[in-house]
């Protein structure tokens, strides 16, 4: 499941959890390495981020309820599709 729509709603509300700079201190390579673990995981939270963006506040509650590791991995992909994107824009 890729993620849809805004990613800096996404990206304010882990923020905004305290996610994003604990995230970027890890080892990305260590973690990406395990991901194919925790797929299953990766893919609900991917589904809560692409489903409540249109209310920050609700987006905050309903990815309080995972856990730290699917919220580093979330906040992996919304900076994978930032570069995706603008690697895009640098093309054209």
């Amino acid at each position: 499941m890729y993620l849809q729509g805004n990613l800096q709603t996404i990206f304010d509300a882990l923020y905004h959890l305290g996610v994003i700079d604990p995230v970027l201190e890890m080892d990305w390579s260590q973690a990406l390495e395990q991901l194919p673990h925790h797929q299953e995981k990766v893919s609900q939270v991917v589904a809560v981020a692409n489903s409540f963006q249109q209310d920050v506040q609700k987006l905050m509650g309903e990815l309080e309820k995972f856990d730290p590791q699917s919220l580093g991995y979330l906040a992996m992909e919304v900076a994978r599709e930032y570069a995706d994107f603008h690697a895009r824009e640098d093309l054209h």
